[in-house]
Formats: structure tokens, C-alpha cells, sequence
């Protein structure tokens, strides 16, 4: 399991008040058509953060795939890309201690205390990076957010892991730095 998400476990009693389990019990008693009702539930009804409550809804879907298993499937047919993965994953995780990373059946998420970020092998030659940029301007290499609608303001095709350059990277820290 992911460092990042073993610690965001450890750390939901203390932060949430109560643990994955419980969550998980709690979520168990209701139906949601959505993961996003489920999510805005968690915010509402129990005051517990957007990442939190992103990372209980997804650990809590009945799958029995574990956050390295999310990662794996997503990537299946398409190891190609997966290096991509891992050096925004490296990137991502040198940024601060306080980010947390999401996987979900299809794609993977960067989180502060906002999303700021998202990465998902959108064909099989290519993944997809969304970032959070509010108010900066596209250029031929940082387009539009495509069918990332809201989670992101641009996305950032990648084909090779070389492509995860000095620019790609200052956009992730500026996304990060945005996400409080």
C-alpha cells in the first residue's frame, strides 16, 4: 500500500473521529447512486475534509481491490504508460507531507486539501494529467481540461515519461501550492 495512503489511515481517527472501519460500517448502511453523494455526505453530515471522505468512499466500495490493485488495473494493457504513473507519483510525493494520493478504479488523485491534480492512462498510447491551475492561460502543451470538466482547469497529454520535464513539474508544484 501507498505510504502516503497507509499514513492517511492511520491518521483518520484522530482527524475524522472515527477509523476506516467504522467509516466504512457507517457507509454501509446507506445507498448512494454516486461516489460523489457519498463524498458530499461524509462533508455535510459528518464535517470530515474532501480528502478524507474521497479516500473512505473509494477504500470503502466492496471491490477487494486494495489501492495497489486500483493502480494495476488501471494500468493493465497499458504498461507502457505506467512509468509515467510512477514519475508523477515521485513528483507528487516530494511536494509536501501533506499530500494524499487517491486511487480509484480509473484514475488517481492528488490531493491537499483540494484535488490539485489527477493522472489516468486515457488510451493506450497515452495518460492524461488534469491540474488545477484556476486562471492560467492555455498554451498548445496545457489544454483545456477536456473530460475532466470541474476536477481540473488543464490537462497535459503524456505519452513518455521524458515529457515529465522542468515545466510539467513546476505545473504540479504551482497546482500544489494552489490546493489549500
Amino acid at each position: 500500500m501507498d505510504q502516503a495512503l497507509q499514513t492517511m489511515i492511520s491518521n483518520m481517527p484522530e482527524k475524522t473521529g472515527k477509523s476506516l472501519a467504522e467509516w466504512k460500517q457507517l457507509l454501509g448502511k446507506r445507498q448512494f447512486a454516486k461516489h460523489s453523494e457519498a463524498v458530499n455526505f461524509l462533508k455535510k453530515e459528518h464535517g470530515v475534509t474532501h480528502g478524507f471522505a474521497n479516500t473512505i468512499v473509494t477504500l470503502s466500495k466492496d471491490t477487494g481491490d486494495s489501492p495497489d490493485d486500483l493502480v494495476s488495473n488501471q494500468y493493465k494493457g497499458k504498461e507502457n504508460l505506467f512509468p509515467i504513473y510512477e514519475k508523477i507519483h515521485s513528483v507528487v510525493s516530494q511536494l509536501g507531507p501533506d499530500v494524499t494520493i487517491t486511487p480509484k478504479k480509473t484514475s488517481v488523485s492528488f490531493i491537499r486539501k483540494k484535488q490539485f491534480a489527477l493522472i489516468t492512462p486515457a488510451t493506450k498510447t497515452r495518460a492524461d494529467l488534469g491540474l488545477k491551475l484556476v486562471g492560467k492561460p492555455l498554451t498548445d502543451r496545457l489544454e483545456n481540461s477536456g473530460p475532466f470538466g470541474a476536477m481540473c482547469t488543464h490537462r497535459v497529454r503524456l505519452e513518455d515519461a521524458n515529457q515529465v520535464d522542468e515545466e510539467l513539474i513546476a505545473w504540479l508544484k504551482e497546482a500544489y501550492e494552489k490546493a489549500i
